[in-house]
């Protein structure tokens, strides 16, 4: 083995879901920085390669395009990440999709409930599974797994049931895996996340429908500021967890409503 793989094995390994862009790429670029072994996963190949461009190339970055939805793709990321680093150290479980904008409760398709709830609760069902398997095997034994959870997990957004159901649901995937885990030095931890700027918040700066009806502008906040938080959360010792934290554009609608 030489010596640049050598050095990626001694190194934290983290696995990014959704590392296209956005929170997944931040993150990325956050503990990179900071000496972790990066895995990348998302389904847009192309994007993966730009946020390892970023990152810079070596045997620290591995790229491994993936729906988290298809259970296949998923045992095969993390073969590729365990034959390439030797262990999994933290999962941020982050891919996620918002759903049918705009789309009144009476109105939603099958088709669009079900795929919110493949991607967002079942693709990290998976995702948790395959990384959970993998951290109880390796030696020395544990790890952390950052859930991606919302305000959302918390209040609605006007026609927003998948997208809202499914955050709510990451919760409690959550709190089982923390119990589950603790037997095996696996701590499980949840980042819910407020108006970031990222492709799937751009409509936050020009007008998002509020619960009284109205279309208003909300700030936002920089990514790199959750990415901050969750590198705070993934360096902590196994025997301490962040198990829920808020982090949110500080003048955004959400305290003071009711």
């Amino acid at each position: 083995m030489n010596s640049m793989a050598s050095t990626a094995r001694d190194a934290r390994v983290a696995v990014i879901t959704g590392a296209g862009s956005g929170i997944g790429r931040s993150v990325a670029l956050t503990l990179a920085e900071v000496g972790w072994s990066v895995a990348l996963a998302g389904r847009r190949a192309q994007a993966l390669e730009v946020t390892a461009a970023l990152v810079g190339r070596g045997p620290e970055v591995l790229c491994v395009p993936t729906d988290v939805t298809a259970p296949e793709e998923v045992a095969a990321l993390f073969a590729a990440v365990r034959e390439r680093y030797g262990r999994v150290d933290l999962l941020f479980n982050n891919a996620g999709t918002s759903g049918p904008a705009g789309v009144r409760f009476e109105d939603l398709t099958y088709e669009g409930w079900r795929k919110v709830v493949d991607v967002n609760l079942t693709g990290a069902f998976l995702c948790a599974q395959a990384a959970f398997r993998a951290m109880k095997e390796q030696t020395p034994q544990g790890g952390r797994i950052i859930n991606n959870g919302s305000i959302s997990a918390h209040v609605p957004r006007p026609n927003s049931a998948p997208y809202t159901a499914t955050k709510h649901a990451m919760t409690g995937l959550t709190k089982s895996l923390s119990l589950d885990g603790r037997a095996y030095g696996i701590a499980c931890g949840q980042i819910d996340i407020g108006n970031a700027a990222t492709e799937m918040t751009a409509r936050m700066r020009t007008g998002i429908l509020q619960a009284n009806g109205e279309l208003a502008a909300e700030p936002v906040m920089d990514a790199g500021d959750v990415a901050r938080t969750v590198r705070h959360m993934a360096e902590l010792p196994l025997e301490a967890n962040v198990q829920f934290v808020t982090v949110m554009a500080t003048g955004m609608p959400y305290i003071g409503r009711g």
